[in-house]
């Protein structure tokens, strides 16, 4: 097996991407993390060294993005893997589907998304094409089961994937986007080979796979995995292709190498105890919701909630400001 750049690694270096900082609203994170920000204000430092004070940090509402992250459920890929590692080039495990206690694990994380109110607040779900990453986020964020005479289209069908579940609907929920930059590593191991974008659409109808370019998997080679590297840099690549998409509050259902790799590089000016909420890699299905910072200008969103004031005009000249003007 040799080990080679990634197929995006040809592309020209993004821009520095947004900063990732965990969100003060602890009470989505699923399952809760042993380590706690101490205060309500999302903590870090804007100093380089790591040996002076950290402290909270403020910035613009509208120059951040809420996302939620979730590594999916165990799939078959996970337990043979642990039983030993050599299985995870086997073709038995292509596209690998979740397993029952996977299932079970998505609706521990549905019955909590759904208790804490993150299901209604999130305005887009986005989806690694794996059958997995799929299943995973139909399951968490999708509509109550599927019955006949409801119209709409529903996220799932009836037992895709082997999964031996009800149809899933699309009713009541956000949209949903396959996107191939939240892949995990590409290469090697047929568990992260996907199906054809034609096979996918009949199991998940509701889906929206048309960023995808290609119908087959043209990424994934036989003999070339991709280098930890270039799976940090299609993560960033990603980030700020998020971050360009008008949506405030964003769920992401992907992977743990993805996930780890991407986030590894952010966190390094602040307390390491953030830093381990940032990056250490994640249980499946866990949920962690992040806060994406603008600091670059790399959005245009203008303000929601801001208000300018002064209406009517009126003289509202500030007293410091009087002070140096009559002194």
């Amino acid at each position: 097996m040799s080990v080679l750049y990634s197929p995006y690694a040809k592309l020209k270096p993004p821009p520095p991407p947004p900063l990732i900082y965990p969100s003060s609203t602890s009470i989505f994170t699923f399952p809760p993390l042993h380590l706690r920000l101490s205060s309500s204000l999302r903590c870090f430092s804007s100093l380089s060294s790591m040996d002076a004070e950290v402290g909270p940090t403020l910035y613009p509402l509208h120059r951040t993005k809420t996302i939620h992250l979730v590594r999916h459920a165990q799939g078959i890929h996970n337990v043979e893997g642990d039983k030993d590692y050599g299985a995870y080039i086997s073709e038995a495990l292509f596209d690998a589907h979740l397993t029952p206690l996977g299932w079970q694990q998505v609706d521990n994380l549905r019955n909590h998304v759904q208790k804490c109110g993150l299901n209604k607040r999130i305005d887009l779900v986005i989806a690694s094409p794996l059958l997995r990453t799929m299943q995973t986020a139909v399951g968490v964020f999708g509509g109550e089961g599927y019955s006949d005479g409801i119209e709409a289209t529903p996220l799932m069908v009836a037992n895709a994937g082997q999964s031996n579940r009800p149809a899933i609907s699309s009713l009541n929920c956000p949209a949903f986007v396959a996107v191939e930059l939240c892949r995990e590593h590409l290469g090697v191991h047929p568990c992260d080979r996907r199906r054809s974008i034609t096979e996918y659409r009949p199991l998940f109808p509701a889906i929206d796979f048309s960023l995808i370019e290609s119908d087959a998997d043209v990424l994934w080679l036989a003999d070339v995995r991709e280098e930890n590297e270039a799976v940090a840099a299609r993560g960033q690549k990603f980030l700020n292709w998020l971050w360009s998409r008008q949506e405030k509050e964003i769920a992401v259902v992907t992977h743990s190498g993805f996930l780890y790799h991407t986030l590894s590089v952010f966190g390094n000016d602040c307390h390491p105890s953030v830093k381990s909420e940032i990056c250490t890699h994640f249980a499946n299905c866990e949920l962690r919701s992040m806060v994406i910072v603008d600091r670059g200008m790399m959005g245009s969103n203008s303000a929601t909630t801001n208000y300018p004031g002064k209406i009517p005009s009126g003289i509202d000249l500030p007293s410091d400001v009087a002070e140096e003007k009559h002194a």
